[in-house]
């Protein structure tokens, strides 16, 4: 398949240009930044410039979109919604302007993050759980995830959200025990969406195999992701830390934390 990655220049977008590609797949890169590696076919553009995108996705066929861009640190509503929902929405047009069928988005864990884990079923979260985001950057992710599920009922696309845990080289805290999702794994997960046979709306969490997991694995596995690695591999170099009970309390971890709190918009003093 040949594949737009967006967001192909940051730490996972990376992974996945090269993952992708050793899975045999023609990768074409787009991001605000030029292509690190210098070899892969490569779109500088920001995924907010509707005009820009729309130019990218037809400037080649491609089968589908992988979407990773957006600002991964808290912002403001107005910049969750611009980074998130708005480049989702510009890429999801050019797709249908261009008979690109399917999307692969980046989704978060922190579309959920504010369920205690103390309430979930069987000490378990599931994919049907009411969203609960624990930021505003969460609340893009949910507002993403809206859109592509009016996408999926409106224009019958191919849509697919990734909740991705803790995306590490390897697990450094407690809470990564349980939510680690290693640099394979997201390969796995990604090459499973892609290939899926007509998967319409689905959503599935992105973590690896990991013995101490908090959340469901089975909609990935039912979409033939089968992750591979085990946070619990790293179990004994994980040091224990004060914040480990207070990050394991809620399923966002340590951005329920008060200190990310801040209006949604930012306003001079009167």
């Amino acid at each position: 398949m040949r594949v737009l990655v967006t967001g192909a220049a940051g730490s996972v977008g990376r992974t996945l240009v090269a993952g992708l590609a050793a899975a045999g797949h023609e990768v074409v890169g787009l991001d605000l930044l030029p292509d690190p590696a210098g070899a892969t076919t490569w779109h500088v553009a920001d995924c907010t410039d509707a005009d820009a995108v729309h130019e990218a996705v037809g400037a080649q066929p491609l089968d589908a979109v992988v979407h990773l861009a957006g600002d991964p640190g808290e912002t403001s509503l107005p910049e969750a919604l611009s980074g998130h929902v708005v480049s989702t929405g510009a890429l999801l047009d050019a797709m249908l302007a261009h008979g690109v069928g399917r999307m692969v988005y980046a989704s978060s864990n922190h579309a959920v993050g504010r369920h205690p884990r103390a309430e979930l079923t069987d000490g378990v979260l599931t994919v049907d759980v009411r969203v609960r985001p624990d930021t505003f950057y969460g609340v893009g992710k949910v507002a993403a995830e809206s859109l592509l599920s009016l996408y999926a009922d409106r224009y019958g696309l191919d849509v697919l959200a990734c909740r991705i845990g803790s995306f590490e080289e390897h697990p450094t805290t407690v809470r990564h025990l349980s939510t680690w999702l290693s640099p394979d794994d997201c390969i796995r997960m990604v090459h499973a969406c892609l290939v899926a046979p007509a998967p319409g709306y689905a959503v599935l969490h992105g973590i690896s195999a990991n013995t101490r997991a908090w959340w469901d694995l089975e909609p990935g596995r039912r979409l033939g992701y089968e992750p591979a690695d085990d946070a619990e591999d790293y179990a004994a170099d994980v040091e224990r830390r004060e914040a480990d009970d207070a990050e394991g309390a809620v399923v966002g971890g340590p951005t329920t934390f008060g200190d990310l709190e801040r209006p949604a918009l930012d306003r001079l003093p009167s």
